[in-house]
């Protein structure tokens, strides 16, 4: 009897630790079904958070697991946003189809700027990624035929989802299909960092010259992740181009790429939970602080950030980690007495 409670303790601890694991991982999509239902006159704010988590969790992935410091991330996102809508004008509407020529081309122009950058480091590959934004951007500016140029995209009209759901401005529709899509990006990316794959980027983040050493190709697998971190930025932007009707220049600006890289330092980076944290908290103080004063949400922001910095290394996810550790240790506890 005394061997059987031996075993038994520590399997019960062990499922414990299963369903609480299980139960943090269901939590954001929960919170995100059960938004849908009581939150109807917000969807619209909901649909943008989910599209930026989308674009943070693409910059973790290059930036946060595989160290490529860039602040010309915006280039995917207005890339993608870009396609996606001009298809929309001058091809088909269908949701579907532009989301995946749009996520597709641009994990093309990922894969393209990967290989002419990728064999650089530091301040010279920030400052290429930084001009590779700026050709986009200028193009963009100058095509007005295509892009609409300064007045920006206009006149998007989108056939119904599966010919049954509409794009109408209650948002219900494109919040759904935002979600979705976040899930599916969501699981590859965990996918791929859990992976051996994951774990080599993280040898090559913090040593490269060891993992060449040990044969690993490092510059094939830096491309690869920066193509696949592009594909995912490209889904954000043609999201976010479904989502409002409207493609305009900011989309391709370097303060997008300042916000998603602010919103991935205050969720924490290396942690595609971050993302989810970072970005909710950007857009739930801006929308409520910019109704006080349209300059407040700044100040706020940039105090946040900056207590971040200085007094959480793992951001915001580390009071997240902090306070589930604490839990599980109080139904261990529990569990044992």
């Amino acid at each position: 009897m005394m061997a059987t409670s031996e075993h038994s303790a520590p399997t019960g601890a062990a499922g414990l630790r299963n369903r609480f694991q299980t139960a943090w991982h269901v939590l954001p999509w929960l919170v995100a079904i059960v938004f849908f239902f009581v939150a109807s006159g917000y969807l619209s704010l909901g649909t943008q958070i989910m599209i930026w988590i989308l674009f943070a969790i693409s910059l973790d992935l290059a930036l946060g697991y595989a160290g490529i410091v860039t602040l010309g991330h915006a280039a995917f996102f207005g890339f993608g946003a870009y396609v996606a809508g001009i298809l929309t004008v001058r091809a088909t509407g269908d949701p579907l189809i532009g989301l995946l020529v749009a996520t597709a081309l641009t994990g093309l122009l990922g894969f393209v700027t990967g290989i002419l950058t990728l064999h650089t480091k530091g301040v010279t590959f920030l400052m290429l990624t930084l001009a590779i934004l700026s050709m986009i951007y200028e193009y963009a500016n100058r095509a007005k035929a295509l892009t609409g140029g300064d007045d920006g995209l206009q006149g998007m009209s989108l056939d119904p989802l599966f010919g049954r759901f509409e794009f109408n401005i209650f948002g219900h529709t494109a919040y759904i299909y935002t979600l979705v899509v976040l899930f599916l990006w969501f699981l590859i990316a965990w996918r791929v960092v859990h992976s051996p794959f994951g774990r080599s980027l993280d040898g090559i983040r913090q040593n490269p010259r060891r993992m060449r050493a040990i044969g690993t190709p490092v510059w094939l697998r830096l491309v690869a992740i920066y193509t696949l971190s592009a594909a995912m930025a490209g889904s954000a932007g043609a999201l976010q181009a479904y989502a409002t009707r409207f493609v305009g220049l900011s989309v391709l600006s370097l303060f997008t790429s300042g916000i998603v890289a602010v919103t991935l330092i205050l969720g924490g980076t290396k942690r595609i939970y971050g993302a989810f944290i970072g970005v909710t908290i950007y857009f739930l103080v801006q929308d409520y602080t910019a109704k006080i004063d349209p300059h407040l949400w700044e100040f706020v922001i940039g105090g946040l950030l900056i207590a971040v910095v200085l007094f959480l290394e793992g951001g915001l996810m580390s009071l997240v980690d902090s306070a589930r550790n604490g839990l599980a240790r109080l139904f261990k506890r529990s569990n044992r007495t």
